[in-house]
């Protein structure tokens, strides 16, 4: 099952991304325009087009926090990245919210220093908007892009401590895995041909999600950069990672499936 995240991050904030940034750029070049052709109209348009893109992105922002915090995943090169982009779109709104300021509720012929806010708003924008498209199609934030046969995305969320099933016995087909919420630690629960097993959330090459990965033949390979390792023993099957990914306890008995993390039992009462 998804987390609400998810839920509410991955289809909501990509519907919303196109509104800002159609009206904040649209602000600078109404305002170009306006001053070219001294035009109440053209004033008037970038005035609200102003608010717009504003009010708009403020509203994106929400979503796309939560991303930020749950699904991007922690320690990694594209949390980095999702950091920068986040800067770099706050950046941008500030911008735009000094250009109102400069240019005031009014459909008058604004100040030309109005020009320069908007101007470095829309190029933190611009590379907000690089940062975020490297986000989804290299770093596979957003989309579900699992592939045939591994299932639907689910995740739980358990309190270390509690001696409780992580999953049903058969909850999980062959090639088939889940991401485990451990307190602060993300881990893996995977079935192979040879049981099941558990490891770190955490490619060792630039921290990407091995849940969000290919499993088959025990080995689990991280989409980021083609890291394969061995679900069993942690160990590097293919780089370009070189340091082993943690491996934990896997337990089957009462018909449920139980992980021990760091010697604790942790899990959550599957159904």
């Amino acid at each position: 099952m998804k987390t609400k995240a998810q839920f509410m991050g991955h289809p909501v904030h990509p519907m919303l991304i196109p509104f800002p940034l159609a009206f904040l750029l649209g602000t600078l070049v109404a305002d170009i325009i306006g001053r070219a052709v001294d035009d109440r109209v053209w004033y008037g348009m970038a005035l609200w087009l102003n608010i717009a893109g504003i009010a708009t992105a403020l509203l994106a922002a929400v979503p796309g926090i939560i991303d930020y915090l749950y699904s991007v995943p922690p320690e990694s090169s594209g949390k980095k990245r999702a950091t920068k982009h986040m800067l770099s779109n706050s950046g941008s709104v500030v911008m735009f919210a000094v250009a109102l300021g400069i240019r005031g509720f009014s459909y008058g012929r604004p100040s030309a220093w109005v020009l320069l806010p908007d101007a470095i708003g829309a190029g933190l924008l611009g590379i907000g908007g690089y940062l975020g498209g490297t986000l989804v199609y290299r770093n596979f934030i957003g989309p579900d892009h699992r592939y045939a046969g591994s299932g639907k995305w689910r995740e739980r969320e358990a309190e270390a401590g509690r001696p409780v099933r992580v999953a049903d016995g058969n909850e999980l087909k062959v090639d088939q895995m889940m991401l485990v919420r451990v307190g602060e630690k993300r881990v893996v629960l995977a079935r192979t041909e040879q049981g099941y097993a558990a490891f770190d959330d955490h490619c060792t090459h630039r921290g990407g999600s091995l849940a969000d990965g290919v499993l088959i033949c025990g080995k689990v390979q991280c989409l980021w950069h083609g890291s394969q390792f061995d679900v069993k023993s942690g160990q590097v099957a293919s780089g370009p990672a070189e340091k082993p990914i943690s491996t934990y306890t896997v337990e089957e008995r009462d018909g449920g499936v139980w992980v021990t993390v760091n010697g604790v039992e942790a899990g959550r009462a599957a159904g």
